[in-house]
């Protein structure tokens, strides 16, 4: 075992807490309007965005101080408890619903969302297998296709939620260590094929996925129904500018963008920082991954290096959906803006990742 390094990422731990700054101000401007109608409290969301950053970032350096080979140990069963927490979602009255979707478990107030927690296990343990079975991920029957089945399985489990959004971040972020541990670009464009046939089948089966589909071609189309929110979004960007309306100056807030402080958060900051505080939330993003793949890149094994490119993969891989649903790109996808967005347990998880990635800073080689 490495001796550990003096400092971890000093650059990375500044970025992070910069982005969670920024979070926490646009949290409370895009939300406390909203707030004040329905909770007669413009701090409510504000508030608990504190409440869930002061436990991310305590977790952050909690975990920035636990040797990363610790995760490697407990691989195996972290994964399980997910699968296990994952299976009690789906139980009435264990499960909780909320905006359509059973995602959560808990009691009152205190609840967690399990799929969340399942994005960092199956990147914990993909590290753990891929570097002890590298050699085999090049075989298509005894490397890849057993590596993926266990991810379709947990994906399938997430869609039975349904949670497209999340599912889709995990998948695409386990496709990257796969790809990055040696996997053949031919058994890619083969599986590819039988992805987009699957994906398809996904979108017909359900009939509010096909009207987001069709909403992302034309929203004009339907602009009261499924293609509004992409409107007001772009509504949000276009006003903005150069340097914006200034903040909390957002018109979009006031009942047109859908509880603004979530998803489209992205959508209100541009509309009062304009693009130049867009264009900087978008810099710091690419700087803490450049921080992050110099980790991976240096890190004294292969499990620090596969676990370093899962977690800052799960980062670029939810920054690039959520930009791209609140600029009109893609789909609309219940996807947040990490370290941005209000949230609790994607917010936690997040900073928790992120402690590891410092870990992982501590031992590597620069």
């Amino acid at each position: 075992m490495p001796a550990t390094r003096s400092t971890p990422d000093i650059i990375l731990i500044g970025t992070t807490l910069l982005l969670l700054s920024i979070g926490i101000v646009m949290v409370y401007s895009a939300s406390a309007d909203w707030a004040l109608v329905k909770f007669n409290d413009p701090f409510f969301f504000a508030k608990r965005q504190l409440l869930f950053a002061g436990v991310g970032v305590a977790a952050m350096f909690f975990i920035m101080n636990v040797n990363y080979m610790t995760w490697r140990t407990w691989a195996k069963i972290l994964l399980i408890i997910c699968f296990v927490l994952l299976i009690g979602v789906l139980i009435p009255g264990v499960g909780m619903v909320r905006g359509g979707a059973r995602s959560w478990i808990g009691v009152g107030a205190f609840s967690i969302q399990p799929s969340e927690f399942m994005k960092l296990a199956m990147i914990t343990f993909l590290a753990k297998y891929l570097a002890e079975h590298q050699k085999k991920i090049t075989s298509f029957k005894k490397g890849l296709i057993p590596t993926l089945g266990l991810v379709m399985i947990a994906f399938a489990m997430i869609m039975l939620q349904p949670d497209l959004g999340t599912g889709s971040v995990m998948v695409g972020t386990s496709i990257v260590m796969i790809f990055v541990a040696g996997a053949r670009i031919s058994h890619f464009v083969g599986l590819g094929f039988v992805g987009l046939v699957g994906f398809a089948g996904l979108i017909i089966s359900a009939p509010y996925r096909i009207k987001r589909i069709t909403s992302f071609l034309d929203p004009w189309s339907d602009e009261l129904g499924s293609g509004f929110q992409i409107i007001q979004s772009l509504y949000s960007l276009g006003p903005g500018g150069l340097m914006g309306l200034g903040l909390g100056q957002s018109r979009q807030k006031f009942g047109y963008l859908p509880e603004p402080q979530t998803d489209f958060i992205f959508a209100i900051l541009s509309e009062e920082l304009g693009f130049i505080g867009g264009a900087l939330v978008l810099l710091l993003f690419s700087i803490l991954l450049w921080r992050g793949v110099r980790i991976a890149l240096g890190a004294p094994d292969l499990f620090g290096s596969f676990l370093a490119i899962g977690i800052i993969g799960m980062v670029a891989i939810q920054v690039m959906i959520n930009i791209g649903v609140v600029t009109g790109l893609i789909p609309v996808t219940g996807i947040t803006l990490p370290l941005i967005s209000y949230g609790g347990s994607s917010l936690t998880l997040m900073l928790a990742s992120i402690g590891v990635l410092l870990n992982i800073s501590r031992y590597a080689k620069h």
